[in-house]
């Protein structure tokens, strides 16, 4: 309980170690800890999430910067026996461009915090601020799930997103590894990857199908459940599944053993079916139902 309570005050604090909607005694906070370093002093982090910076968007971030410096403070922790010197915790693309942009000094917000949290607030910032490749995105996850024991429910209360969102950026690292390289380029989008998920049909045959002919999610989504020709394939009705549930169905089906069918009724709930062949099967799921804590 009390380390539920304690990402809650994280969760809710996180908007002024960034920037965001500062309260009074945050504000207060944040004025005894701010002060101008310099630049040599502070190191990039390693468990950034991010790992790639476009030299295009620095470019742009440091003319900016030297025209009007960095308006927004980094967030900044002192590195663990390295006296004087501090490591980022959020706003390395601002470090970055401040570099690029001869600047001496930067402004900063000082913070003791955990692995644990610093990680959380990189991935909020990153998530939030400017689009976080969603392989990123999902490593940020894992690493939060495996090192600091979230669970999937209090990262979607922490992070702004919905538990199927981070489940399904989680399962993007289970496909292929030339798969995950064609994602990380950008060759296909998240949406397709997603589709792959679900394909009954080689992952790394139909990623290459993808990109060769330039298909759509939709496309992407009709040749995961079997249509041979997606040009040719009925336009997506409101009744047709998308990646998400598809994925969310062998899910279930796979830890049940059993078929599972996921159905939404937009803005009325839905319904949940599970498909069983013999009264064994229906004793065993009612089992597991009744036992549930």
């Amino acid at each position: 309980m009390a380390r539920e309570q304690s990402k809650k005050r994280l969760g809710r604090g996180l908007a002024a170690l960034i920037g965001d909607d500062v309260v009074e005694d945050a504000a207060i906070e944040t004025a005894r800890t701010y002060r101008q370093l310099p630049i040599e002093f502070i190191e990039a982090n390693p468990r950034n999430p991010r790992k790639s910076f476009g030299a295009e968007d620095i470019q742009d971030l440091a003319n900016s910067v030297r025209e009007k410096g960095v308006l927004q403070p980094i967030v900044v922790r002192p590195c663990e026996n390295k006296p004087g010197r501090y490591e980022i915790v959020a706003g390395e693309r601002r470090w970055r461009a401040a570099q690029r942009a001869s600047l001496h000094e930067v402004p900063v917000i000082i913070k003791d915090l955990s692995d644990g949290e610093a990680l959380e607030i990189a991935i909020v910032e990153n998530v939030q601020r400017t689009d976080l490749n969603p392989l990123e995105e999902a490593e940020g996850y894992k690493e939060l799930i495996s090192r600091f024991d979230y669970t999937q429910d209090q990262l979607s209360k922490v992070i702004g997103k919905s538990r199927s969102h981070i489940a399904n950026t989680i399962r993007l690292t289970k496909l292929p590894d030339s798969v995950i390289e064609h994602l990380r380029s950008g060759a296909i989008s998240a949406g397709h990857a997603r589709a792959l998920l679900t394909s009954e049909v080689s992952p790394d045959e139909l990623a290459k199908l993808i990109i060769a002919q330039g298909l759509s999610v939709r496309d992407a989504e009709r040749l995961a459940t079997g249509s041979k020709n997606p040009k040719s394939a009925k336009p997506k009705t409101a009744r047709q599944k998308d990646a998400d549930t598809l994925a969310l169905e062998k899910s279930l089906t796979d830890a049940l053993g059993l078929k599972v069918d996921i159905a939404h009724k937009a803005g009325r709930g839905g319904e949940l079916r599970i498909h069983y062949m013999s009264l064994e099967q229906l004793d065993d799921v009612c089992r597991r139902l009744t036992n549930l804590s």
